[in-house]
């Protein structure tokens, strides 16, 4: 089948559309449950969700999440995860995922539990104290365990700086011997996953075929992502190699279950799934007779560093001419847009980032840097919408105010 011809805005506006950032977010939920329904609705829409415990605002996950639904109450996320309705574990990275896929992570479980075992088994008394305390008390969080005792964690390979039962807990939820079971805080609840996955799920999970599992995974990322390409290291969630994941993509375009799409300007194919073609040749339609928008009534959103948009950084730069990278990492003085700094979303377009910090005491939004792209005409009608928009994301995260420290309007 020949790739099907499309341009970057038509791919864009499709993916934007599939990850709910298109259009203002639907109006508030009249109810407390149907507020919970929206969130757990956009979860199973959106297949997981990263966690990072990073909150200049708020951790990216109710991020991720407010810039989707109308507002949003982050206490949601911690009731779902309190019933089981949704659990954490690795899927792009350590992610929030709807309980009833459970059953398709036992390969990912198993794969990780041989790489941490040696581990477990390296601390074994330790960890065996772990266990029985959450066996006879848990759901508890990490201060419940006491220990005196410091070990080389996951993050400090120099020094030991890790208490023992943290590097225990971190390493049995890792192998899927126990699980997150709630938040208060930043601390997370721990207990036994046997006692806090559903039966006939933990049942699913002892029985499912490695190879149906993985098909299984792959469909899942491929919803994910929605637009994807095989140089993608993260193809699938599964450790395939480059010559692997081309040879994946090749099965899935001949068993006619994904499409590929060539896209005017690029020199590579992207790829998404045979029965999204009806929603992208509706973008492609629409692109050729669109009228220019009105940057009054543009959605201008705020995304979080590890928004589901994001992941791929290659299609931000193919599609929406968009460079980005989390400064989180670089040292203070070579960073150029701020640690926290939130790609700009407006209407279809990225157009430069801003780096907020909330004072939850004052309830004060401070955005030390507003960064506009040079090649952005910043109208004065757009200017205004940014503004206005800038507050809306301050109240909607409990601030009253807002203040900008520095504007730039170009590299």
């Amino acid at each position: 089948m020949k790739p099907f011809q499309t341009t970057k805005r038509a791919l864009r506006r499709f993916l934007l559309e599939k990850q709910f950032l298109l259009h203002p977010p639907e109006e508030r939920a009249n109810s407390a449950e149907a507020m919970r329904q929206r969130v757990l609705d956009m979860i199973r829409h959106l297949e997981c969700v990263q966690i990072d415990p990073v909150s200049a605002v708020r951790p990216n996950q109710h991020l991720t999440m407010a810039a989707r639904i109308a507002g949003y109450d982050p206490g949601i996320l911690n009731e779902l995860l309190s019933k089981n309705e949704i659990f954490e574990y690795m899927a792009n990275a350590a992610c929030i995922i709807p309980m009833e896929h459970y059953p398709i992570f036992e390969p990912t479980r198993q794969r990780l539990k041989q790489q941490v075992q040696s581990h477990i088994d390296n601390i074994w008394p330790i960890a065996e104290q772990v266990l029985q305390k959450l066996e006879n008390e848990g759901p508890l969080p990490a201060k419940s365990f006491e220990s005196n005792q410091r070990v080389h964690g996951y993050w400090d390979n120099v020094n030991a700086k890790t208490k023992a039962t943290s590097h225990a807990l971190n390493l049995l939820t890792d192998a899927a011997q126990i699980r997150i079971v709630g938040r208060e805080g930043n601390q997370r609840l721990f207990d036994v996953t046997r006692r806090s996955v559903p039966v006939e799920l933990l049942q699913q999970a002892e029985r499912i075929d490695k190879v149906e599992a993985l098909e299984a995974m792959m469909q899942k990322y491929f919803r994910a992502y929605r637009v994807f390409e095989p140089s993608d290291p993260r193809l699938g969630w599964q450790s395939l190699s480059a010559k692997e994941r081309r040879e994946a993509i090749d099965q899935y375009v001949k068993s006619g279950e994904i499409a590929q799409v060539e896209v005017a300007g690029l020199n590579k194919h992207y790829y998404i799934l045979a029965s999204d073609m009806d929603r992208l040749s509706v973008q492609e339609d629409e692109d050729g007779n669109r009228a220019i928008e009105n940057e009054a009534e543009l959605p201008i959103n705020f995304l979080p560093p590890l928004d589901n948009l994001l992941w791929s950084r290659k299609r931000l730069m193919d599609l929406f001419d968009f460079n980005y990278r989390w400064e989180i990492y670089t040292p203070a003085v070579k960073r150029k847009y701020g640690y926290y700094a939130m790609p700009i979303l407006a209407g279809d377009r990225l157009i430069g980032r801003m780096d907020p910090r909330l004072d939850k005491k004052q309830g004060h939004l401070t955005v030390q840097l507003l960064q506009i792209d040079p090649e952005i005409d910043y109208t004065e009608c757009l200017r205004e919408n940014v503004q206005r928009a800038l507050e809306s994301f301050a109240h909607s995260h409990g601030a009253k105010t807002v203040s900008i420290e520095q504007s730039m309007f170009g590299n």
